[in-house]
């Protein structure tokens, strides 16, 4: 044993154990546990082994959860739920509170289960996961109470199916559970098949304070169990682990109506500029990488720095890496303890070996490992190449790779090179400089000289291949409630687009005139086609077809029939028109009231095209549209974001961002206010769209062009493709470069527009026709889907 002069010298830490006695004490007298389902626990069935990773042993046996087992839990939570979602917002708020005291009763209890059963340090445990799952169901026993007065009209989404990761077992179950019950929903919840010590434990705590049967319900099990989850009657999915599970629960619920949040992988970059605090910074790659010994989403496992300061904050990265404590997780003085289990390690290594194998350089803290156990050092990877397989894939371990940079502008690029965004974390000392690339990185949430800080009162999410739904603030909230459902209306059968020449004899006087006028004797009209709009130009089909647009049985006009190569023109034409998304609320709107003043100019001849195409008082929706527009032109500049009230010595801003590029699939009804009623909000927010018009009335839209060219609105900001709606709209879905889709139609086709968006994850909203004449037609709920909320947070304070 050194003396107390050595340490002195020395400065080591000697072992401080936290006594796990009382732990596996209550594991031993349960031995087996079965899953928690109407308010108790089942008897013991088939069953799997769950063990510690820092030593192999097992610490309990849990049920294996079957189809029977899950259809038995969603039983239970569909009964029980017309009671809990009657109860007065302030009886679910006291349930809620029962949970949150009970959780911080049982602190070190549950902290201590956390660790044997996760392997994560005792000292993340018990200051981190614990405390904010706690603080999770204090902060939604706030929401319970006014959920009412909040989102008024709003109803619980139902049953909820809920999955979640190994990573952070009772954090990510107060994550889910608090504001699914805080919005009067109830739930089915299956743990990972690592880690369901806690949730079971949780379970426990349920039936001990009486909360009502049926109202939470806990089923253990392996990906078997999960995927019966999501294909059980649940009117909600929530799930967080891998971007490719993630995909396959997409294509498993499209058409099914069920509600979907997916919070999923990352490859966060960590941004360390020159007149960054280095030291600061490095404690930063810390709590980045190697906290929960780099098990988590947001990791900043892309650290990249200004090549100026890029060898001075690698020697003192190297330095910091080199005093960590690798070792058993209970002891209070380790700072990286063991990787989940022996399949997780391996992928670890495997990843690793691959990167160095293609010319990657590891630099690893060389401290001694445990003799037994799933333990991995912690380290860094240089010379990485953007193609190497580290760079691009989440290696879910303590390790991340360094690459320098010159300018901000391509410490931005290196940010945004990447298919996910989650997360991003960005050290300077100049607050404009970090504010400008936090406004630049696309990433769900910003930290600004911090990293890994979580908050219940802040939405949590990520873009594009990360997810869509947000978790946790007001944002986590709407997930969980379903908005006032407008009144479905049957749209137009779209018919047969026949292409090629037509015959003629049924041929209409033009789509100006009457459709009852007959045409002046010895005159010919000029015939018309109908163009595509494509980046500010009218631009010929690609397939040099156009298909008759019929109204009641006779021929009114041509239109052309768009195809893929149309919609990869038209979505490269709106993303040259990024600009857009740049320029002010104020501009935005100057320009939506400018084109419903050229509107109303010609509001006569856009009422004929309306009565030509056989619309019903055409007039009346005219006159709409330029409402529609005004309304629109006032919400640009008004719908804001939110500070969010967190943790001290932070602010932490809610900012509603475009999602970018929209593909929009419009009614066959209404064909000019449908139309209209789906661009505006989208454009409003600042996105671009490509729209398809309504396929058996696209006239009435083809000349709106003109309207927005002389409404000084940039080329690419609306792009008109016409032709068949459910081939465009499937060509749109598919497409990796747009970012969300709207769709409005039949069953079918929206079913096809979620299963083909899980390529790349986008968002879509997908509904039934309505009525675009009433309130139905626009609302709050159209700027929400337009737009995906980053959470940046900001030092405030010393």
């Amino acid at each position: 044993m050194p003396t107390v002069s050595e340490i002195a010298e020395t400065m080591d830490y000697g072992p401080a154990p936290e006594a796990a006695g009382e732990v596996m004490e209550w594991l031993k007298a349960r031995g087996t546990f079965g899953h928690y389902i109407d308010g108790a626990f089942t008897g013991p069935g088939k069953s799997f082994a769950t063990a510690n990773p820092a030593t192999g042993a097992v610490l309990a046996r849990v049920g294996h959860g079957s189809d029977a087992d899950i259809a038995a839990a969603v039983k239970a939570a569909r009964t029980a739920l017309p009671g809990w979602a009657r109860l007065a917002g302030h009886e679910r708020a006291k349930w809620l509170y029962a949970l949150a005291r009970h959780i911080q009763k049982r602190e070190r209890f549950l902290a201590v289960l956390e660790t044997l059963d996760n392997g994560k340090p005792i000292r993340e445990s018990r200051d981190i996961d614990v405390p904010l799952a706690a603080r999770h169901f204090y902060h939604h026993a706030g929401w319970a109470e006014l959920v009412e007065t909040e989102f008024p009209g709003h109803r619980p989404a139902g049953v909820c199916g809920q999955i979640i990761p190994w990573n952070f077992p009772l954090l990510m179950l107060a994550w889910k559970i608090a504001p699914a019950l805080a919005a009067g929903n109830t739930v089915v919840l299956k743990p990972a098949e690592q880690t369901p010590l806690s949730a079971l434990a949780f379970a426990g705590i349920c039936a001990e304070i009486g909360l009502p049967a049926g109202v939470v319900n806990i089923v253990t099990g392996d990906g078997a169990t999960g995927a019966a989850l999501v294909a059980a009657e649940v009117d909600k999915i929530a799930f967080t682990g891998s971007t490719e599970v993630g995909r396959t629960i997409r294509k498993a619920t499209a058409g099914t109506g069920k509600k979907l949040t997916l919070e999923l992988g990352g490859k966060s970059p960590f941004v360390v500029f020159a007149d960054a605090d280095l030291d600061a910074a490095v404690e930063g790659v810390v709590d980045a990488i190697w906290f929960n010994q780099g098990q988590v989403c947001c990791a900043g496992s892309r650290i990249l720095v200004a090549e100026s300061v890029a060898a001075a904050f690698q020697k003192r990265l190297t330095a910091r890496m080199a005093k960590l404590r690798v070792g058993d997780p209970l002891d209070k003085s380790v700072d990286v303890g063991a990787i989940v289990d022996a399949t997780q390690l391996q992928r670890i290594r495997d990843l690793v070996a691959r990167g160095e194998a293609q010319g990657a350089i590891l630099h690893r803290s060389t401290a001694p490992l445990p003799a037994q156990g799933c333990f991995y050092a912690p380290g860094f990877l240089t010379n990485v190449a953007p193609a190497n397989i580290v760079s691009e894939v989440e290696i879910f371990g303590p390790v991340a790779t360094l690459t320098s940079f010159r300018t901000p502008e391509e410490a931005v690029e290196l940010a945004n090179s990447t298919r996910y965004g989650l997360a991003a974390s960005i050290w300077s000392e100049n607050i404009s400089l970090a504010l400008d690339v936090a406004a630049k990185v696309r990433a769900g949430v910003v930290w600004i000289n911090a990293t890994n800080v979580f908050d219940a009162g802040a939405g949590f999410g990520g873009y594009r291949e990360s997810g869509f739904g947000r978790e946790g603030g007001r944002e986590g909230m709407r997930e969980y409630l379903s908005a006032p459902a407008p009144r479905e209306r049957p749209e137009a059968a779209p018919g047969r687009l026949d292409s090629g020449p037509n015959p003629g004899p049924n041929r209409g006087p033009g789509p100006d005139a009457h459709p009852d006028a007959p045409a002046k004797r010895g005159t010919t009209p000029i015939d018309r086609t109908a163009k595509l709009y494509i980046g500010g130009a009218q631009t010929r089909p690609d397939s040099g077809y156009s298909y008759a647009v019929m109204a009641k049985g006779r021929e009114i006009g041509l239109a052309g029939l768009g195809n893929r190569k149309d919609v990869r023109n038209a979505v490269e034409a709106a993303h040259r028109a990024s600009g857009w998304g740049k320029a002010t609320g104020h501009n935005r709107a100057q320009v939506l009231y400018y084109l419903a003043e050229n509107l109303a100019a010609r509001e006569a001849e856009f009422a004929r095209r309306l009565m030509s195409a056989g619309v019903a008082r055409p007039a009346e929706e005219v006159a709409l549209a330029i409402r529609r527009s005004f309304h629109y032109a006032a919400q640009a500049d008004k719908f804001d974001g939110a500070v969010h009230s967190t943790k001290s010595a932070h602010v932490t801003l809610a900012m509603p961002e475009p999602f970018g590029v929209i593909g929009l699939a419009c009614p066959n009804d209404a064909p000019l206010l449908g139309f209209l009623s789906l661009v505006l909000p989208a454009i409003a927010m600042g996105n671009r769209v490509v729209a398809i018009p309504a396929p058996s009335m696209p006239l009435a839209v083809t000349d709106l062009y003109q309207v927005f060219d002389a409404s000084d609105l940039p080329g690419g900001v609306v792009n008109i493709v016409t032709g068949a709606r459910d081939e465009l709209a499937k060509v749109l879905a598919q497409h990796d470069d747009v970012a969300a889709m709207w769709y409005c139609g039949g069953p079918g086709g929206r079913a096809m527009v979620e299963a083909e968006s899980a390529g790349n994850l986008k968002a879509t909203w997908t509904f039934a026709n309505r009525d675009w004449r009433g309130a139905d037609g626009q609302g709050r709920e159209f700027l929400l889907r337009a737009t995906q909320v980053k959470n940046i947070w900001i030092p405030y304070g010393e």
